[in-house]
């Protein structure tokens, strides 16, 4: 009786430890995944233009000088335009931006619009 005890006892045991390394597996699995995970840029600067057309766009410029978000009206849900390099214009589908946080005046194209200069 004492050796069938001793031996659900150990069993147990192991079971406990296997349950312990899959837990450990699965925590590195996740880990490893989650190291490749790159965060956004962070929002140097969120102005406010007037366009030529007297309407007022909103340009939040991202850390990274290759993109910033645009929304034509404040609550609008932003626009993501990147540059494939430093210094060329930011673009999305229909949207074009050139400029940068520091200029006075940015060059900005939209769709169905055309192209316009708008002042910060």
């Amino acid at each position: 009786m004492f050796a069938l005890a001793a031996a659900a006892a150990l069993a147990s045991c192991n079971k406990q430890e296997k349950a312990a390394a899959a837990a450990e597996n699965v925590a590195a699995a996740e880990a490893a995944a989650t190291a490749n995970v790159v965060l956004p840029p962070a929002i140097t600067a969120s102005k406010t233009y007037r366009c030529k057309d007297n309407s007022l766009v909103y340009i939040d410029w991202l850390a990274d000088n290759l993109s910033a978000n645009f929304r034509a009206g404040q609550t609008d849900t932003p626009v993501q335009l990147k540059a494939a390099a430093a210094g060329e214009p930011m673009i999305a589908e229909g949207y074009s931006l050139k400029g940068d946080a520091t200029a006075a005046s940015i060059t900005l194209t939209l769709p169905g619009k055309g192209t316009e200069t708008c002042k910060a």
